[in-house]
């Protein structure tokens, strides 16, 4: 128990405490989904924390002070309240105004070796039981490590058997002993691999908790709910009426006493039930008191309909936030504002709080965006293609819950399969990056990339939509560029199993439309065989006059000739399905004259059914006048496609697009897990300090030549060694200390980077040539400033940078330098940080990386150096956060090495990167 010294006599001059860290303020998610907010205790919390204690249960007193301790005294009162924010730390989890728990920690200064101190905390009982001592012990454990601490020690009494379980699970490595009906518990706080599991294990059962209590409420408010059906507040109330909501709903409009036959309330505050979601469906300028009344019902989250905030100016981004702080801060969660509504198919459930006119049936697909409108498309063409939906989020301008929130509860859900993203803008880019690469692993996630992500990658123009698909790809999402695709890829994701290999079979009666679907399948990467049991059949296999193939080709298609009956495509189906090197089907009908169409579809169908366990995804194309539906449909609830439902597209390139992307999915998601791995010979703790010494000097900067050599060393990262001179002796110094042969650079930045080389001068091998090039450079550029540099192994010269994306975060990028490789723009990008296989794949990235491996005219490099490198800059953009930008260029990559002949590096005011500490709504 933390004893509390004695304060000097209140006539004393009162101490002001410091203020406290700002990053310290948080709003966290409750094991239940509820938000809780957290913040430093301060000396205006006397009060409150007072009534706090007074609230406490008698045995929740005694558990945390092991006596009855009926009440704080004015000196423990004010020490509790007076901390430094140092070696005495305090926070508080509150809702509204009130405190619901208290956790505190304070150096032990009599304690020799490693900095410790004594933490404890209580939580209200009627909070206890959403794992709020957990949320206090993971941010007092983070404020702790900032200040120098490694040790906790906590007094427990043996019978408090939740406490004990609190320290036990939160993965510390924890020591405990006894003395009588006390343990003592010591465990060190520095974040272990098991500490960052439970924290993303508990972040992630609270974020999919939170999503689904806002997608599975018991009752529903409707504010301004009329009866207009051109009005929002009508169209959402008859949808919530039709959609059979299995909860009550309750209309809240102040003129009515009823709204389509439902009896209507004046504001939430007057509904006598309790209400776990509210619609809202007022004008801007009524939601300040709409929200007062929210927060005073207790109302769970909301869904705000409204337009008129963030996308209308700096205004409307206050009002947001300040919509958004209000909500949280009394335990909500909000879906908007601009949104188009949230949906659940479940039958248990069926909630259609949206405005959309059409919502699809039930099924095992997941779908989240933003715009209203957009949305509004989606659903329609969702349902026209028979493609059924477990749940839907629009989230509008996303200042709460986003595309992270509802990645974590698809995760968790049984109900869903696959998850479509429409994506404009992240949240928290290396969440979602982390939570992607994770729930990728089980459920296939699509995701279209708007053209507005895109042009957010751009900050200076240096990044192109390249980056959005390498990230993309790194994180194993499926990336498609249209609405079409996306549907094409769920299409099969949702209803197919995922290719096992490249090889697949094209069956059709069209000569023209198989090697359309052959050409477009070879040009996404896949081989187009023939199965064995068709390849020796007398089978008719006409192609285009123009090709001139090998009749055995494997590469052919399996040509049922136009008069193919509905039994020729059974058995050639079913003998790709049995095939060994066959691992999907495209099947192709095209009728030379109007036929029924069934009769075929059966036919396909039944070739699926004979061969069950084939694992191998079958695509179709009809082409025909009135054409067939988008799925050959195993009937699912509610007349939806089920599992097992076979694709239809509208031509073959489509199906060999879809099919592509799913092996490429395939592919990924087959790969080992890979770990960052973080290289040796790193010195973090000395890095830091030159940073933050630079940074007392300025708010940002480029880093001198000579700064930047001294940052890299930390990390292991060599530049190859130059001498910054200002006269010719100084010059030839240097190159006698360096050794011959060197070179001379001018530093001006409009010499660095000139194709020309104009501003260099290579392979000096005597003094008089050092001084003449020093005349010469400086006479050319006007700055005394020279460096010598000592010359490095010949070698292909490559480019590193890492530069912040307003979408991605960091971006570490890697390409081979030259003006025409640069105008080309074949970059390779990833996120960081950069597991061990992903610094590998990025070296091999580009399109140009062949030349690395080595050509008749030069040798092959050490691309596991350049690998290392990528890894050592990860690693150092991981440490320090205040490093903005950082260039490479070039680095010439040799047999042997890989010689940095420049670096830059910029250095800012950190930013936000709440993903690295304490779990905290971003």
């Amino acid at each position: 128990m933390i004893e509390n010294p004695p304060i000097p006599d209140s006539a004393s001059t009162p101490v002001v405490p410091p203020p406290p860290p700002q990053h310290w303020f948080a709003d966290v998610l409750a094991s239940d989904g509820g938000v809780v907010r957290l913040r430093p205790i301060t000396p205006d919390d006397a009060d409150r924390l007072q009534e706090f204690h007074a609230a406490l249960s008698d045995r929740t007193r005694y558990l945390r002070y092991f006596g009855p301790y009926p009440r704080i005294s004015p000196k423990d009162l004010y020490r509790s309240t007076h901390v430094d924010h140092h070696d005495r730390v305090g926070l508080l989890l509150v809702l509204g105004e009130a405190i619901i728990a208290v956790g505190r920690y304070e150096l032990l200064t009599d304690r020799p070796g490693a900095r410790a101190a004594e933490v404890a905390f209580v939580v209200a009982d009627e909070h206890q039981g959403r794992g709020l001592g957990s949320i206090l012990l993971e941010h007092l454990a983070g404020a702790a490590a900032e200040n120098k601490i490694e040790t906790f020690v906590a007094e427990v009494l043996a019978e408090n058997t939740v406490m004990v379980t609190v320290f036990r699970d939160a993965g510390y490595q924890v020591e405990r002993s006894r003395d009588g009906s006390v343990l003592h518990l010591e465990f060190a706080i520095d974040p272990t691999e098991a500490l960052l599991w439970v924290r993303d294990s508990r972040e992630r059962a609270s974020e999919a908790r939170s999503v689904g209590n806002l997608l599975a409420p018991r009752s529903v408010a409707v504010i301004g709910a009329t009866m207009g059906p051109a009005r929002v507040g009508g169209v959402i109330l008859a949808n919530m009426l039709s959609g059979v909501f299995q909860g009550p709903v309750f209309p809240v409009n102040p003129n009515r006493k009823s709204v389509r036959g439902v009896r209507a309330y004046p504001t939430v505050r007057d509904i006598p039930d309790e209400v776990d979601l509210a619609v809202v469906a007022v004008p801007p300028e009524a939601i300040g008191s709409v929200l007062d009344d929210c927060m005073a019902k207790g109302v769970k989250g909301l869904v705000v309909l409204t337009a008129g905030f963030g996308e209308t100016g700096a205004g409307g981004v206050v009002a947001e936030h300040e919509l958004v702080e209000a909500a949280r801060g009394h335990g909500m969660r909000v879906v908007g504002p601009s949104a188009l509504g949230i949906a659940n198919t479940d039958a248990a459930v069926s909630l259609n709080a949206t405005l959309a006119s059409v919502l699809p049936g039930r099924g095992r697909i997941g779908f989240f965006c933003q715009s209203g409108p957009l949305g509004a498309a989606i659903l329609g063409e969702a349902a026209a293609r028979n493609l059924g939906l477990s749940t839907f989020v629009s989230a509008g301008n996303r200042a709460d819950v986003s595309g992270n929130d509802l990645l974590q509860y698809w995760d968790t859900d049984s109900a869903t399969d696959v998850i479509l993203l429409y994506l404009e803008s992240f949240g928290n880019p290396r969440k979602f990056s982390r939570i992607a690469r994770r729930v990728a692993r089980s459920k296939p996630i699509v995701a279209v990339s708007s053209g507005r992500l895109a042009a957010r990658a751009q900050p200076t123009g240096d990044m192109d939509r390249s980056i959005v698909r390498d990230l993309f790809a790194q994180s194993g999402i499926v990336q498609v560029d249209s609405i079409s695709e996306l549907f094409d890829c769920a299409a099969l994701l949702g209803y197919q199993p995922l290719p096992a290999g490249p090889r697949v079979a094209v069956i059709g009666n069209s000569a023209a439309l198989n090697w359309l679907a052959v050409d477009a399948a070879r040009g996404e990467g896949l081989e187009v065989r023939r199965p064995d049991a068709v390849a020796s059949e007398d089978v008719r296999r006409p192609r285009p006059t123009e090709r001139v193939v090998d009749e055995e080709s494997v590469g052919d298609p399996v040509n049922l000739g136009p008069d193919a009956t509905p039994g020729a495509y059974l058995d050639a189906v079913v003998a790709a399905l049995r095939s060994d090197e066959i691992d999907a089907v495209i099947v192709v009908f095209a009728p030379p004259v109007p036929l029924p169409m069934a009769g075929f579809a059966d036919a396909i169908r039944e070739a699926a059914v004979a061969v069950p366990d084939s694992g191998k995804p079958i695509l179709t194309t009809f082409v025909a006048e009135q054409g067939i539906p988008n799925l050959l449909a195993v009937r699912g609830p509610g007349g939806t496609a089920a599992r097992g439902s076979i694709p239809s597209y509208p031509d073959p390139e489509r199906a060999a697009r879809a099919l592509a992307k799913a092996r490429r999915y395939a592919q990924w998601r087959t790969k080992p897990v890979s770990t960052v791995v973080r290289p040796t010979g790193i010195d973090a703790e000395r890095a830091k300090r030159l940073v933050a010494g630079w940074m007392r000097d300025s708010d940002g900067r480029w880093l001198t030549d000579l700064e930047a050599v001294d940052l890299l060393d930390c990390y292991g990262i060599r530049v190859v060694e130059f001498r910054e001179v200002r006269n010719p002796d100084e010059a030839v110094a240097a190159a006698e200390e360096l050794g011959y042969p060197v070179a001379a650079k001018a530093t001006g930045e409009m010499w660095r980077r000139r194709p020309d080389l104009s501003g260099v001068r290579l392979d000096l091998w005597r003094p008089e040539a050092v001084r003449q090039a020093y005349s010469h450079l400086v006479e050319l550029c006007g700055d005394p400033a020279v460096h010598i540099q000592k010359m490095a192994n010949p070698g292909v010269g490559c480019v590193l940078r890492v530069q912040d994306d307003p979408s991605f975060g960091s971006v570490i990028e890697f390409g081979l330098s030259g003006m025409i490789i640069e105008l080309l723009g074949d970059r390779a990008y990833r996120a960081l940080p950069l597991t061990a296989d992903e610094a590998t794949a990025l070296i091999d990235a580009p399109r140009a990386a062949p030349l690395l491996s080595g050509t008749p005219a030069s040798p092959r490099v050490d691309k596991p150096a350049l690998a290392e490198l990528a890894q050592r800059v990860s690693a150092l953009f991981d440490d320090l956060p205040e490093i903005r930008e950082l260039s490479f260029d070039p680095v010439l990559a040799s047999p042997n090495a890989a010689a940095i002949l420049y670096a830059r590096a910029r250095i800012g005011p950190e930013p936000s990167r709440f993903d690295t500490g304490p779990r905290r709504l971003g």
